[in-house]
């Protein structure tokens, strides 16, 4: 008999509006016997049904909901689920590198899938997602015949679900560096080493955005990962200084460099807050500086920090920026909420004794979508301010 479950008095309204996550602490009652990572079915206090979804009674998520009728979760509803994601992703343009699949906001909770040319990359964030890993895998293999298909599930989240962390091989082959080409820029993206999945597609739009206040001058990129912001900045600035404390992902930028062309383009290794401070010292000033940063947060308990770090390294940004200059400043973390996030850059714009306009505002890509009853699935913020 398979698990039911119920939840307390109006705990379904979220879950009625479409948002996926059964908080253990909503449920009033739990009927039935299956095995954990099994499909549940989710009722309300009166027992009207709602849908179902995988359960797993180690997260404090207890069901994650995507189907919402009396469909089953066989090898048909996946691959009509993929084929759906990506004709979306296919109808706006998308061809050579995207997100595939984005958890949630394509009703496949906890699970991502992104593709690299001729090669993708899966996350499997929940204890449901993970055994049925292979039927995934076979119905990707289906759609795209891709040349491999790697696993990339070496994420702290997937504690929380009582799972290891892992990453390796599922299908066919994976080289070292898998080629993609971006807003005409060839890149080299390592994905069995790489931050998140090898590279940070959610900014693709923003990264060709910021190409026209790169114009002729000089940019200072930080936190620059494998050189995204960095190479299409090449392609219009006169000079551009790639900065990361990780020597591998300089070496990734280097090479992206020379793989196009690239003669403007420099690498400088340090970490971001002493560089930035290093250079306020120094009186050096750009023409445009641009912050990309991880998430300083990846819980609510560490927003008060995260807001330290987000406004010490925009700051001294402000004050390094040329008259007229341009600073590109960014977000990835939903903790960091956009009013929060204006919030500190106006309380930087105020101390640093600059004038700041807002002259641009944007999100994540497309491939990126979010919901508007969820907001864990918009996450990013991207501002471009002028400096006076």
């Amino acid at each position: 008999m398979c698990y039911k479950i119920y939840l307390k008095k109006n705990e379904e309204r979220r879950i009625v509006a479409g948002h996926s996550w059964v908080y253990a602490n909503e449920v009033a009652r739990v009927e039935g016997k299956a095995q954990n990572g099994s499909l549940a079915s989710v009722y309300s206090y009166d027992g009207r049904f709602i849908g179902k979804g995988y359960i797993n009674h180690a997260s404090k998520i207890l069901v994650r909901v995507f189907i919402r009728n009396d469909g089953v979760d066989d090898d048909n509803f996946y691959a009509e689920a993929i084929a759906k994601a990506d004709a979306y992703r296919k109808k706006l343009g998308y061809d050579n590198c995207y997100r595939v699949v984005f958890a949630e906001a394509d009703n496949l909770p906890a699970l991502i899938v992104d593709k690299y040319g001729d090669y993708l990359v899966i996350q499997c964030l929940s204890l449901g997602i993970d055994k049925r890993k292979q039927l995934i895998c076979e119905r990707l293999k289906e759609h795209f015949n891709p040349k491999g298909i790697y696993e990339r599930s070496d994420v702290a989240v997937r504690k929380k679900e009582g799972l290891a962390e892992i990453k390796g091989l599922l299908y066919g082959e994976i080289p070292d560096y898998c080629p993609i080409e971006e807003n005409g820029v060839k890149m080299l993206v390592d994905v069995k080493n790489g931050q998140k999945t090898g590279y940070f597609l959610d900014q693709k739009e923003n990264r060709f955005a910021a190409r026209k206040y790169c114009k002729g001058g000089e940019v200072l990129d930080c936190f620059c990962n494998s050189g995204g912001f960095s190479l299409n900045a090449a392609t219009v600035a006169k000079k551009v200084i790639a900065c990361d404390i990780s020597p591998l992902a300089l070496k990734n930028v280097d090479d992206n460099a020379r793989l196009n062309g690239f003669k403007n383009v420099g690498t400088l290794q340090g970490d971001v807050f002493e560089v930035l401070r290093g250079f306020k010292k120094q009186k050096r000033q750009f023409d445009t500086v641009i912050l990309d940063p991880p998430a300083f947060c990846k819980t609510a308990d560490e927003v008060k920090d995260a807001y330290r770090g987000y406004k010490d390294i925009n700051l001294t940004a402000m004050k390094i920026v040329k008259d007229g200059g341009f600073l590109i400043t960014c977000s990835c973390s939903h903790y960091m909420t956009m009013p929060l996030f204006e919030k500190m850059l106006f309380e930087s714009a105020r101390e640093s004794g600059r004038t700041v306009r807002s002259v641009e505002v944007k999100t994540q890509a497309p491939d990126h979508p979010s919901l508007l009853c969820a907001e864990e699935t918009q996450y990013l913020k991207f501002f471009v301010l002028q400096i006076d």
